[in-house]
């Protein structure tokens, strides 16, 4: 349910996913709604208030919320952050980019090629990347597969060397907050 009306704060609560959208930043600039034959979608844009510091896109589908903060994001390159996978969708928000915020404490920031030896990996670790998850939507990843990963999980796949190769064009900048540049060009794809 969405509490708002064009150029006014809005707060979006839904039955299993209350958000906290910062009303104090954000004004809603449009409205979106429409019927799919499964469930139904429900979309608004939000606009940042000029002193905010957010500014998003929030999407609701009859299987779960995604949100999209849709601020200046960069990558590790200073460039803008580029998708990192749309099939299976990614991103601690379900947008296809390794993008972040405050509700993302794993911090979902580095994307990358998964492989044979880092599912292993993870999967020893106690994060079964490999298996399906349908209450989450979520198919279960197979080798070749492009994911948001968690910076510290990938730089304890490094340690171990089992890190998967990363796609630079589609890592956030925070993962430099973990693991030095230099790292991360090593495993590289895309330079």
């Amino acid at each position: 349910m969405i509490f708002c009306e064009k150029g006014r704060a809005a707060t979006l609560l839904t039955k299993n996913h209350p958000w906290i959208l910062q009303p104090q930043f954000l004004v809603l600039e449009s409205l979106m709604l429409n019927a799919p034959s499964e469930g139904f979608a429900m979309g608004f844009t939000m606009k940042r208030k000029p002193w905010g510091n957010a500014g998003s896109n929030i999407y609701a589908g009859g299987k779960g919320v995604v949100a999209e903060y849709q601020t200046q994001a960069r990558n590790v390159l200073g460039e803008p952050l580029q998708v990192c996978c749309t099939n299976p969708i990614t991103g601690f928000f379900r947008t296809g980019k390794c993008e972040t915020g405050p509700q993302d404490t794993g911090v979902h920031v580095v994307c990358a090629e998964v492989t044979e030896a880092f599912l292993a990996f993870t999967r020893q670790q106690g994060n079964d990347l490999s298996a399906p998850m349908p209450m989450f939507n979520f198919p279960g990843l197979k080798p070749g597969d492009r994911w948001c990963l968690c910076a510290a999980r990938w730089k304890e796949a490094v340690d171990a060397g089992t890190a998967p190769p990363i796609v630079l064009a589609s890592t956030h900048e925070a993962t430099l907050k973990y693991i030095p540049l230099e790292v991360l060009k090593e495993h590289a794809i895309d330079e």
